[in-house]
């Protein structure tokens, strides 16, 4: 099992706890950005997250479950296109998760259209492979951080796009689709590590859980679903200080020479056009920015491989 440090064994081998020799061995891939590496949930050595306690109940006491997290903290749609997805698709995976955008939003060469056509090749390559494909839809990271309306609201607008494409890329490569978008995630503090934007341990457990779940009703899942309560101590008032200071300031500084100054400029747009009663213009230039995005993808060529439909949900 390839993953975080501290998580690795020897290809081939049982995910620990999944019970003895196996007939087979299902390989499950994860591409994405930190939410898949697991920042915001600490284990000796590195970071665990969800995908790796997914990992954890794919597998029983006739099948091992071979893991490979090829998830990068920062990465865009373009990072995983280019570097994670041909990689995992030589892993021959049959489950792959592709869980990536919200770093997308932050920055100011955010292209709806782009990213929907990168996400449609990742899909494509990896189910042109027969991997039964997982997606999710993520909330907004101004509505995490709770910062005002004139700066949440273009990122809002970004991210329901965002989730919009994922939600018909789903349905075109019949996806296990988890919605995790509703304001139930964000209202939640447990779940929320220090920073407000990566999930906690009991986050990542939910997010595994929820994708468990979805997975045992394609008969994919015969192992026990991760458990909900955290196994870790939560931390302490010092260290989650010392974690702003020496993280968390690091990543507000890489983005703000990228971010900030755009996201100014939007949310001065904002003001403008609602003080003058046209905000409707800027949800208007989104949604027909977002129709032409769908549209793309739904004419382009499909390569997804005969698989069992999915449910969806959300």
């Amino acid at each position: 099992m390839s993953g975080p440090a501290g998580l690795d064994a020897p290809p081939g081998r049982a995910i620990p706890g999944t019970g003895g020799p196996a007939r087979g061995t299902l390989r499950f891939a994860a591409l994405g950005d930190s939410l898949t590496e697991g920042i915001g949930d600490p284990v000796p050595g590195g970071w665990r997250g969800w995908a790796a306690l997914l990992a954890e109940g794919l597998g029983s006491g006739e099948r091992d479950v071979e893991f490979r997290n090829f998830a990068v903290a920062g990465s865009l749609s373009g990072d995983v296109r280019d570097h994670q997805a041909a990689a995992a698709a030589a892993f021959r995976p049959d489950i792959a998760s592709v869980v990536v955008g919200v770093n997308d939003t932050l920055r100011r060469s955010f292209d709806i259209r782009l990213l929907a056509g990168r996400l449609d090749e990742i899909c494509a390559q990896l189910a042109a492979g027969g991997a039964v494909i997982l997606t999710a839809c993520l909330p907004d990271p101004g509505t995490a951080l709770g910062l005002p309306a004139p700066l949440r609201h273009p990122l809002a607008r970004r991210q329901r796009a965002v989730n919009a494409v994922v939600h018909a890329l789903s349905a075109r490569y019949d996806a296990v689709h988890l919605h995790a978008a509703d304001r139930t995630w964000v209202q939640d503090r447990s779940l929320w590590s220090v920073d407000r934007l990566h999930p906690a341990e009991r986050g990542h457990r939910k997010l595994a859980a929820g994708f468990h779940r979805l997975l045992a009703d394609r008969d994919l899942a015969p192992g026990a679903p991760p458990g909900a309560e955290p196994q870790q101590p939560p931390p302490t008032r010092a260290a989650a200080a010392r974690w702003l200071v020496t993280q968390g300031t690091g990543w507000l500084a890489r983005r703000s020479t990228d971010l900030l100054p755009q996201l100014l400029a939007l949310a001065a747009s904002e003001i403008r056009h609602r003080a003058g009663g046209t905000s409707g213009q800027l949800d208007a230039r989104a949604e027909q920015t977002l129709l032409e995005a769908l549209a793309d993808i739904t004419h382009a060529p499909s390569l997804r491989g005969a698989v069992p439909r999915a449910r969806m949900e959300g």
